[in-house]
């Protein structure tokens, strides 16, 4: 422990891929009596155990059979993925539980951008078997995603109850409809108050966690404490950003899996279908994907679900279930009020996005020429940004997708602004898809 800050404030620090190629160079380097240490490390930490074949005394390929190891890098701790964030996307370290707070199992930290809050979660001992089966199935991914009790104001006036009986009627609704409770009603406290809980099971191995606040006046949640880190001198060097909150979050679904989910979240949480497309909407020459989206009663809430659609290559849901295990959750959009301005901050910081070919402004502009919305954004300027846009009748709306944000071709974020338009980019789409493919195609896997 008393190396931790020296660590945490080291820049030089190895990421999890130098790790493992540090564990490569020691085999090769260390003397023989070291060997069997090292072997046990990597065993152990990085790489996993070697196995043997049937035939006595050939090992096979290291990199075809070693088991995924008890506490591998990705574990270790989430301080990289929280600097992160704070560096390139301009999130704030908010809040911190962990050792020094008194919770012996998990390390957390909260950052946060105005009304967007992320919790990043890392098991603080080996063999912690929940945390460490779902990284290893799914790598870094959405495993919860956190509904206030004040959203479901539906469930209120259904029911004309006080906030505080709330939460036992939301998790009775969801039980009696059949939803899966991963963890019935509990309640934590501290100096400032109690916060009621319950959890339930949706698609995949994502859960939603049910919080009611009360008159909770702590800093986050019970437990939590300001970060124990400094702030970083390079941040103050940095452009800031001004991401708003959470527009959507979209969940990938295996084939012929979407119309069940979507289902699950109108019998369950009582949302309704919003909006919806199918593959004869979206598609390109190699792919294509149905999407409903499904939003609570007043439309604060928006979850689209989308499912590939069997084309001539694989999709890109297709290949994102593939490398998460199954369903999951695919990106979280997150709202701006000035999506260029926050966009070229976002470029200086380092974030990478995708690329959209010129073509696709082209075609663009001619179609504008004959719609009844005016683009208020210099077209020029959309187009050196590669920022998408989409529109009707009565708004548009502009929006820009990150590349992935782990190894895996899985979770991305997205950056949207919204001119008196609720869709999601339906006219985006084959634009999007092209340009997945393009990295899809890198990766061999299109």
């Amino acid at each position: 422990m008393t190396l931790k800050p020296q660590y945490e404030a080291d820049e030089d620090f190895l990421l999890p891929q130098e790790v493992i190629e540090g564990i490569q160079c020691l085999h090769s380097t260390v003397p023989d009596e070291a060997a069997a240490l090292i072997e046990y490390f990597n065993a152990t930490f990085v790489s996993g155990q070697l196995r043997h074949s049937d035939e006595p005394g050939v090992i096979i390929p290291v990199h075809l059979c070693r088991t995924p190891p008890v506490f591998p890098p990705e574990k270790w701790n989430m301080f990289l993925a929280a600097s992160y964030y704070t560096t390139r996307m301009g999130f704030e370290r908010y809040a911190y539980k962990g050792l020094e707070t008194g919770s012996r199992d998990v390390c957390y930290h909260v950052i946060k951008q105005n009304k967007i809050l992320f919790v990043l979660a890392s098991a603080l001992n080996p063999g912690n078997e929940e945390m460490g089966r779902h990284l290893v199935t799914h790598g870094d991914g959405v495993k919860d995603i956190a509904f206030s009790v004040e959203d479901l104001d539906a469930i209120m006036k259904l029911c004309e109850i006080n906030c505080l009986a709330l939460m036992s009627v939301v998790l009775q609704r969801a039980k009696e409809r059949g939803a899966k409770v991963v963890k019935e009603i509990w309640e934590e406290e501290d100096e400032g108050g109690r916060v009621r809980f319950a959890r339930v099971q949706t698609y995949g191995d994502t859960t939603h966690t049910f919080v009611e606040r009360g008159n909770y006046n702590g800093l986050f949640l019970p437990g939590f404490k300001k970060t124990l880190i400094a702030v970083d001198k390079i941040l103050t060097k940095l452009p800031t950003i001004k991401l708003d909150f959470i527009d959507h979050i979209v969940g990938n679904q295996p084939n012929l899996e979407m119309e069940s989910t979507a289902a699950w979240y109108e019998k369950h949480l009582m949302f309704h279908r919003f909006w919806s497309v199918d593959d004869t909407q979206v598609h390109t020459q190699y792919s294509s994907l149905r999407s409903i989206v499904v939003s609570n009663w007043e439309e604060t809430i928006k979850m689209p679900i989308n499912e590939p659609a069997p084309g001539k290559k694989k999709s890109q849901i297709q290949e994102y279930v593939d490398y998460y295990g199954g369903a999951g959750v695919q990106h979280i959009a997150l709202n701006t009020q000035d999506i260029i301005q926050e966009v070229q901050k976002l470029r200086e910081r380092g974030v990478e996005f995708l690329v959209v070919p010129d073509t696709y402004y082209d075609q663009l502009r001619e179609k504008l020429k004959s719609s009844k919305v005016r683009i208020a954004e210099d077209m020029d300027v959309l187009q050196k940004e590669k920022i998408l846009v989409d529109y009707d009748d009565n708004g548009y709306l502009l929006q820009i997708f990150t590349k992935n944000m782990q190894d895996r071709p899985t979770v991305f974020l997205e950056v949207i602004q919204r001119r008196n338009f609720s869709g999601f980019g339906a006219g985006n789409f084959k634009a999007l898809f092209e340009a997945i493919e393009l990295d899809q195609a890198a990766r061999g896997n299109l």
